[in-house]
């Protein structure tokens, strides 16, 4: 397989991700009081949104890189 089929099918896998999923989470912890022995920490989520546009322009590009990868070269 060449290394541009793989770029464009991993191009537009992570475009329909993040067509279909839209966002990510992640979860902290914070330390929030601590008195001797005593320890208290909070998890809080955060939650990044993707825009739709980054899944099309992954998507566009990926498809781009596989009709271009495939052709075959002169010369």
């Amino acid at each position: 397989m060449k290394g541009s089929v793989i770029v464009g099918i991993a191009l537009l896998v992570g475009g329909a991700i993040i067509l279909g999923y839209g966002h990510f989470s992640y979860t902290t912890r914070e330390k929030v009081l601590e008195i001797g022995p005593l320890k208290a920490t909070t998890e809080s989520t955060k939650i990044v949104p993707l825009p739709p546009i980054l899944g099309w322009v992954l998507v566009a590009s990926g498809a781009c890189v596989l009709s271009l990868g495939v052709l075959p070269r002169k010369g």
